[in-house]
């Protein structure tokens, strides 16, 4: 892996240039062993934060970094490849119950199943009585726009569906927030005091450091002053059951919070071929934009890169009934068992690339094709899913264009 010195420079020199399609840059600048998306437009000072955190992002734990006594993964570029999807080898099991007034399960080791153990420790299992859903990580890239979305904006959009004719819902999934976690400035708490969250397959988390600090103490069994306790396994109580000296400091967490927060987005491919616009025409006729919007802005941040950016995510970050099919029997917040968070679309045309040659879609990575995927599709988009299936060939294949291009 490249010194930390030489990554520093290489990301100052990518900051100058601001990329405007990451998925062309691993040749020239970005180490293989690295991402391939490289940051927004960033000061000099922001550059080196953000190479430390890109160190800290791929960095392989072990036990006298932190790792364990509980775990899945030894580091978050393990399941985030390129800052892409994650694969089923790294797949995580959620489980819990199949209503919403919270998991039951927290002292038994939910709401993650840790299914790897140090030495004289032993993996965990999933309790008696715990529904459960597996989860394949999620696009990385470009989640810190998301996070900027404002509250009114995700309200307005679940507003909008209340009388479409083809069934479209969908609705913000409100949760409680960790003490340490800021409210945004423009959010808009419900009357129970709970907040709109954007993160998770059942966009159950709050913001970037929620997730992040979630991750190393979830994924990898490492403390912070924001989580301080392990995960605990019921089966073996041997595990460290009180706070100590945190594993990870808060400036080395932080730089991945500011890493992850800064990523720039996946950039569409050959928007201009005449094919892939027709493709988008059709994706407008057949109703997945209503689901996936193409076009949203962020508000205001501190850094400029992020601050008031038009992008084009194809999600509305609300949650959505997917009909039986896709109803894993496990809810998190106020999310339903069907309910799923609207996947951002932005890099799927890349995820094979990262996947081992192979499409591993949805939230579990059922579907092995973008097609599949279309067709699984139930509950309120069902109507969009027939219309698809009465497509033309040449519609098809320009849909299916179109999807790959993003």
């Amino acid at each position: 892996m490249r010194k930390k010195s030489a990554f520093v420079t290489a990301a100052i020199v990518i900051a100058v240039a601001t990329l405007t399609n990451c998925s062309k840059m691993l040749p020239k600048m970005i180490d293989p062993n690295y991402g391939v998306c490289g940051p927004v437009s960033l000061s000099s000072a922001q550059s080196v934060l953000f190479a430390q955190g890109n160190d800290q992002f791929f960095a392989i734990r072990t036990a006298s970094t932190g790792l364990g006594p509980y775990f899945v993964s030894t580091g978050c570029g393990e399941c985030h490849s390129s800052d892409n999807r994650g694969h089923p080898f790294t797949m995580l099991t959620r489980f819990g119950q199949t209503d919403s007034t919270g998991n039951t399960f927290l002292a038994k080791g939910g709401p993650q199943l840790q299914n790897a153990c140090l030495p004289g420790f032993t993996s965990q299992q999933i309790p008696d009585g715990a529904s459960s859903s597996k989860f394949i990580a999620p696009i990385t890239a470009g989640v810190g726009f998301l996070e900027l979305i404002p509250d009114s904006a995700i309200l307005a959009m679940a507003a909008a569906n209340v009388n479409n004719p083809d069934g479209v819902r969908g609705h913000p999934n409100y949760s409680s927030i960790p003490p340490y976690v800021t409210p945004f400035a423009n959010a808009i708490p419900r009357a129970d005091g709970k907040y709109i969250c954007r993160f998770g397959r059942k966009a159950a988390t709050y913001d970037l450091l929620q997730q992040v600090a979630t991750a190393y103490n979830h994924d990898m069994g490492i403390t912070s002053t924001f989580m301080p306790f392990n995960p605990y396994n019921y089966l073996d109580q041997t595990a460290p059951s009180s706070p100590s000296i945190p594993d990870v400091d808060n400036t080395t967490l932080n730089s991945v919070v500011f890493y992850v927060r800064c990523l720039q987005t996946p950039n569409q491919r050959n928007a201009n071929d005449p094919t892939v616009m027709n493709g988008n025409q059709v994706f407008v006729n057949l109703g997945c934009e209503t689901c996936h919007k193409q076009t949203l802005t962020t508000g205001y941040s501190p850094i400029d890169g992020l601050s008031y950016q038009t992008i084009s995510p194809f999600t509305d970050l609300l949650v959505h009934d997917m009909g039986q099919g896709l109803d894993d029997g496990y809810t998190e917040g106020n999310a339903k068992t069907s309910e799923w968070r609207t996947a951002p679309l932005w890099g799927l045309g890349l995820a094979a690339g990262v996947q081992g040659g192979s499409y591993y879609l949805l939230h579990d990575g059922r579907a092995h094709s973008i097609e599949q995927a279309i067709q699984m599709h139930g509950g309120e988009a069902a109507e969009s899913v027939t219309r698809f299936n009465s497509l033309s060939p040449g519609d098809r294949n320009a849909l299916l264009t179109f999807l790959k291009s993003l």
